[in-house]
């Protein structure tokens, strides 16, 4: 697949930014660049791999420690996140497990797109991507191409 290099090539019929089913986002709050994300239009909400998590409360209320692992290789290199719960939710993974989350919101860059975002937390160690990025995120922004990969740019 020929991918162009400007911004007005990648953009769909609608004016919306063309993507593919996997990309890579940064997170520039908290300093994390290129966590790899897979873009699912059948989930409605995004998650964020962590290793682990503690509750603690904030001046505004429940915060969340999140101990995210950039990269698989080193897993000792993790970096330490701090985010008020601005909720929770029950969600039933693929498999058909219930399980209780924090969700929490965070600032994401995807390609030229910047926007704060609603995602929950969990273990998705054992995935290949690290985020899943669901429609809640993507949506009045983004053409999803299922063909392509880093359609952004790797």
């Amino acid at each position: 697949m020929v991918q162009s290099g400007t911004v007005a090539d990648r953009q769909g019929l609608d004016g919306l930014l063309r993507i593919g089913r996997r990309e890579r986002i940064d997170f520039p709050e908290w300093g994390m660049r290129r966590i790899r994300a897979k873009i699912d239009t059948g989930a409605f909400s995004s998650t964020l791999d962590v290793a682990g998590y503690d509750l603690a409360e904030g001046p505004g209320g429940p915060e969340v420690c999140l101990r995210v692992v950039r990269n698989r290789r080193r897993p000792d290199l993790a970096c330490v996140v701090r985010a008020p719960v601005v909720g929770w939710t029950d969600v039933r993974s693929s498999n058909g497990e219930g399980q209780r989350r924090p969700v929490i919101e965070a600032l994401v860059r995807l390609g030229p797109v910047t926007r704060r975002i609603r995602l929950t937390v969990t273990d998705r160690s054992r995935m290949r991507c690290r985020m899943l990025l669901g429609r809640q995120a993507l949506a009045g922004a983004f053409l999803v191409d299922v063909r392509g990969k880093d359609l952004l740019g790797a």
